[in-house]
């Protein structure tokens, strides 16, 4: 799947759903079906889950599973440790199956909007003119990529898989 490959997305629908809908990443955890994402990985504090609206390949989000708003103030410093060694781990799996020309990390989101902390994960694929990356390559005014369900499925299990190797290596 390349970026060339980019589908319309509808920002204002995004945006009525992000303000005016419940939590994305608690509906989420909590089974709504209306905000189901596919899981990459998921620990006893942390979730890896796949972009519904990917704006690269096998763009990937991260959160920690209690609803914490803001990463400075709401956790301490173990958890904010914890939280950022999980995103590192999430990311090298990204790079190793994926093989990006450079790997995006970014928390977004606002109190007007996916107020739930969560980190962005996107890796650039190699070849992608320079006037096409960096946040024209994340923003999905630009478009997002389709993603079939059987693909997304077995992406899935191969970062599932480099990540508990990064995890447990020799094991």
């Amino acid at each position: 799947m390349t970026t060339a490959e980019r589908q319309p997305f509808d920002t204002e629908e995004y945006e009525q759903r992000a303000r005016g809908g419940p939590c994305f990443i608690c509906a989420f955890l909590a089974g709504d079906p209306a905000y189901r994402h596919e899981t990459v990985y998921e620990d006893e504090h942390h979730v890896a889950f796949f972009d519904r609206f990917p704006t690269l390949p096998g763009k990937l989000l991260a959160a920690p599973k209690p609803h914490i708003e803001h990463a400075v103030r709401d956790l301490d410093e173990a958890a904010y440790i914890r939280l950022m060694l999980f995103v590192r781990t999430v990311a090298l799996a990204m790079e190793d199956v994926l093989k990006p020309e450079r790997t995006y990390l970014l928390s977004l989101g606002s109190q007007q909007g996916n107020a739930h902390l969560h980190w962005h994960i996107a890796g650039l694929p190699p070849g992608v003119p320079y006037g096409r990356q960096q946040y024209h390559a994340l923003m999905a005014e630009s478009g997002v990529l389709p993603t079939p369900p059987e693909e997304t499925s077995a992406l899935a299990k191969r970062l599932n898989q480099a990540i508990n190797t990064r995890l447990r290596p020799g094991a």
